[in-house]
């Protein structure tokens, strides 16, 4: 099983993030994708690649750190996007929900993290929320000159999941779907996602699956649930879960061009 999104920089894991590796890889975690958020964030991410075998990681900024975005916010991704380890550009796009940054230094930010991918020829790791029609309008011009892009932990509407596949778009799927408060709409949209564009992550140390049995003691999510999270999605597919690992680990290699 391959983890497309575990921000592994996150203090949440710094105590033990050894073991948190390691439990990952025990309960048949094959690879991670380590999620930059910001600049420093995605130099520590490049970073831990290069400590734990078969991770890689994203460069780039989050929707809501754009308003630190610079000139020289862009050349230094630009030398860290082409360092040993980093597969993509993101996470990046826009979040309306929040608005920690502007709607303007978001788009602005966004814009510039599109223009570098399609330059350095590499993928797009993306974050949507509440801003569907303007993410799609930015992105759209640049899709042709992109060799792919996921749309990270997915939470909008099956037409809006649609509009995203019909662009040629992947979707990334994490514990969301478990949440029986907040996440039925998605579960019931599972059956609709062609296996072909679907990706399966955990976003630890966020959304832990809220149906584990038993309960963690602790709220912190881990890539070691992978395998649940996984379970649950081939179930209300109505497929196999070996079938769908084997689909989504294939999607990743393609993706993101790694070998796990």
């Amino acid at each position: 099983m391959f983890d497309i999104g575990i921000n592994l920089t996150s203090p949440q894991f710094a105590k033990d993030r050894d073991d948190v590796v390691a439990r990952a890889r025990e309960a048949g975690v094959s690879g991670m994708l380590l999620t930059g958020t910001n600049l420093h964030e995605s130099t520590e991410a490049q970073r831990l690649t290069q400590r734990y075998a078969r991770c890689w990681s994203t460069a780039g900024v989050h929707p809501h750190d754009s308003s630190h975005w610079t000139p020289q916010t862009a050349d230094a991704l630009r030398q860290l996007a082409q360092q040993p380890g980093v597969v993509a550009i993101g996470e990046c796009g826009l979040d309306f929900n929040r608005n920690f940054s502007t709607p303007q230094e978001q788009e602005y930010a966004f814009s510039a993290q599109l223009a570098l991918a399609a330059e350095l020829n590499m993928p797009v790791f993306l974050h949507c929320r509440d801003a569907h029609v303007r993410f799609l309008a930015l992105l759209e011009p640049w899709l042709s000159q992109l060799p792919g892009a996921v749309v990270h932990c997915f939470t909008g509407s099956r037409e809006e999941m649609q509009a995203c596949v019909d662009h040629g778009l992947y979707i990334g799927i994490t514990g969301w779907v478990c949440d029986e408060r907040r996440g039925m709409e998605l579960r019931e949209m599972l059956p609709h996602i062609p296996a072909e564009r679907l990706l399966i992550e955990t976003d630890a140390p966020y959304l832990l699956p809220r149906d584990l049995s038993p309960k963690p003691a602790s709220r912190r999510n881990e890539p070691m649930h992978l395998a649940h999270i996984m379970e649950r999605i081939a179930h209300w597919r109505g497929e196999e879960a070996q079938w769908l690992e084997t689909v989504t680990d294939d999607n990743a290699r393609k993706l993101f061009g790694v070998a796990f």
